[in-house]
């Protein structure tokens, strides 16, 4: 049987089959002989073929098709291994907050690194506009800025008082969308939003550490009533950048890709060399100096600060 893969929980995956069921699945054995480096060789949002189980309800998945793309992040506790968060995607959320917790300009640069990567459109969406003092309205409009002047749409909602909800339904119609940010963003709350009488669980943020506690445990599926489907996925404390190399990273910076053939050297790594056009276009002001320190942030190693 083919089906799509919903929910993942480490060594079990629910599949929902061509004949309208849901089954626990798990892997068959060779899947993990086939010198894959991740943790999970199967993710949310995969395509597979499984066989059901003589006398259970259960099924042993034995093919896994081509992805068209995926997301991938390095395991924080497994350096030499990376995590799929989800596969087949058609555009990607990051969920940003400016203060509780405040999500900071590196890691939504490595977030967009990562997508320009695999190939997966990216929106910003800032939550809890509920919360912005004047002040607060005035970074929220320096943020928008650095990513709008470069071709990242973004948008301000708040989960709690359902502001500009109806917007995000029309960017979720009939695609396929990850869900992604730190613990406490309000992903939870914002799916609530959009799916009225769902319920999913949310969390606090802690004032100790100003950290959001985990609410979303295993990466999962969710059909909209209005056309596509939503993943949600576990909040994201640090994201390493994975299977990117060094000279290959200024490629996935869209503001520096057009640049890169005006460079002096053809070797050229944008951090000191004379004649870099990169580091022109920082000093007059048309690359962001926050996107130019990401830039150097991740080309040094320094690409999992949260």
């Amino acid at each position: 049987m083919q089906g799509l893969v919903i929910k993942s929980t480490g060594s079990w995956y629910q599949v929902f089959a061509e004949d309208g069921e849901t089954y626990q699945c798990r892997i068959k054995g060779k899947f993990r002989m086939k010198g894959i480096q991740t943790t999970n060789p199967i993710a949310v949002g995969d395509q597979v073929d499984f066989e059901l189980e003589p006398n259970a309800n259960t099924g042993v998945i034995d093919r896994l098709h081509q992805r068209k793309n995926y997301i991938i992040r390095k395991s924080i506790n497994l350096s030499k291994q990376a995590q799929v968060i989800a596969a087949n995607l058609d555009q990607a959320f990051l969920i940003v907050t400016l203060a509780s917790p405040r999500t900071s300009l590196g890691f939504i640069d490595r977030f967009l690194v990562t997508s320009e990567a695999y190939g997966i459109p990216t929106s910003l969406i800032f939550n809890k506009l509920d919360l912005f003092s004047e002040h607060g309205l005035e970074i929220l409009a320096e943020y928008k800025a650095i990513y709008e002047q470069i071709g990242y749409p973004c948008h301000e909602v708040s989960a709690l008082k359902g502001t500009n909800i109806a917007q995000l339904k029309n960017l979720l119609k009939d695609k396929v969308t990850l869900f992604s940010g730190h613990s406490g963003v309000g992903k939870s709350s914002l799916i609530n939003a959009l799916l009225p009488g769902f319920e999913l669980k949310t969390g606090e943020v802690s004032e100790s550490s100003d950290k959001g506690q985990h609410t979303t445990t295993f990466a999962e599926m969710y059909n909209l009533p209005f056309g596509g489907y939503l993943i949600d996925t576990p909040g994201i404390r640090e994201l390493g950048i994975v299977d990117i190399e060094k000279e290959e990273l200024s490629h996935f910076f869209v503001e520096m890709r057009d640049r890169l053939n005006q460079c002096r050297f053809n070797n050229c790594r944008h951090v000191n060399e004379p004649g870099c056009a990169v580091i022109k276009a920082v000093e007059n002001g048309e690359i962001g100096l926050s996107r130019y320190e990401s830039y150097l942030s991740i080309y040094h190693g320094h690409d999992t600060r949260a």
